[in-house]
């Protein structure tokens, strides 16, 4: 697998860390216990299309948000984690 950077181009999949899931949002401070439970350790296990957090630690060290198939490995957009400057693959 190889992951298209927007800063640094097409790169091996071992220049990156994967983090998981970048849907969850984290509570605000006073949500209570059970807010924090569920953002910490409550994960949906998707089959198919979905945005995760991948870390390029081997390259421009930005972090990174990631359009992924989970059962075909296809890449489909990757993008800075703050959602600035998207760059699509293929485009």
């Amino acid at each position: 697998m190889r992951i298209v950077c927007p800063f640094c181009g097409e790169r091996e999949l071992g220049e990156f860390t994967y983090l998981g899931d970048a849907k969850p949002q984290r509570p605000a401070a006073d949500a209570g216990e059970d807010a924090f439970y569920d953002y910490v350790y409550l994960r949906d296990n998707v089959a198919g299309v979905m945005n995760e957090h991948w870390y390029h630690g081997g390259g421009c060290r930005a972090w990174l948000k990631v359009t992924r198939n989970t059962l075909t490995h296809e890449i489909s957009a990757v993008e800075p984690a703050a959602g600035v400057g998207a760059a699509k693959v293929g485009a």
